[in-house]
């Protein structure tokens, strides 16, 4: 018997749509990221999730809310799901990050384990603390069941690694989930857990490439 986790990154803001770093600054979808929450949500809804499980920052509660109001489940809160801290560059473009921090900026784009804005949280301490919140709460997902796990484009791919058991320097192999998009991880009796897909999602309307120079540093 498997059962299935649907990590979901929230829709579309202005702050995502300007590449301005969010990290745990409390950002509310814009109308684009509503439709595209809403579009996703009638999709998530023939999982029939037994659980939605998301972050208590607004766009990612939005999120959630809109798979609630078409699934019947009520959203669990919880603030382990949410977004990395990302310390002094928090509020703050790429580009006026690069222009003042860019040695700082190149070495986290590329270390394991590197300090965002000096003070933030780690790849390795945000994976553990979004995978944690995973477990615990599939500990409750029934046989077969599906839950629902609405968090952050940073934060949903620190936990899939650490879930999956990659390598710290292996991470950034795996692309930014796009806003509204997702991942779906089963997990077998035993615990061991397979990726079914990633980066799943819709046509959804606002979601473009993401240029190659953030890609990997998306919070």
């Amino acid at each position: 018997m498997t059962r299935h986790a649907i990590l979901w990154r929230h829709g579309r803001t202005e702050w995502n749509h300007a590449q301005r770093f969010q990290g745990q600054l409390d950002v509310p979808l814009d109308d684009v990221g509503r439709e595209q929450a809403s579009r996703a949500a009638a999709v998530l809804a023939h999982r029939q999730p037994a659980l939605i499980v998301s972050s208590d920052l607004s766009r990612a509660t939005a999120t959630a809310s809109a798979l609630a109001e078409v699934s019947g489940r009520p959203v669990i809160s919880d603030p382990d799901l949410r977004e990395a801290h990302a310390g002094r560059w928090q509020g703050r473009t790429h580009a006026e990050i690069a222009q003042d921090d860019g040695p700082a900026l190149d070495r986290w784009r590329t270390a394991s384990d590197v300090r965002p804005g000096g003070v933030g949280e780690t790849r390795s301490e945000v994976a553990a603390r979004v995978a944690a919140a995973v477990n615990r709460h599939m500990a409750a997902v029934p046989a077969d069941g599906c839950a629902v796990f609405v968090t952050h484009g940073g934060a949903a791919r620190a936990a899939v690694a650490q879930l999956l058991g990659l390598a710290l320097l292996d991470w950034q192999r795996m692309a930014v989930l796009r806003n509204c998009a997702w991942a779906v991880l089963e997990v077998d009796r035993f615990g061991s857990w397979r990726l079914e897909s990633y980066n799943a999602g819709l046509d959804l309307p606002g979601v473009a490439p993401i240029p190659t120079e953030v890609r990997d540093g998306i919070v």
